[in-house]
């Protein structure tokens, strides 16, 4: 009976060793997601405001006349 306990002690802690190694590999890709999706929302925010500043730099330039097709 106590080899038969031991044999499943080893199993479940085998079996959370696994786990808590499986847990930590998630984090690290939760972290580095994390970072790649702060250095993504800051690209865009630069982008929009490029586009934000080129419009409105251009407003005046263009005059609001028809295309010449009509």
């Amino acid at each position: 009976m106590e080899k038969e306990t031991d044999e499943r002690l080893t199993a479940i802690e085998m079996k959370l060793a696994y786990m808590e190694d499986f847990v930590n590999q998630i984090q690290n890709v939760a972290v580095e997601q994390a970072k790649t999706i702060d250095k993504l929302q800051k690209e865009t925010k630069l982008m929009a405001d490029r586009i934000r500043e080129m419009s409105n730099s251009m407003e005046g330039d263009i005059p609001n006349r028809k295309p010449p097709h009509y």
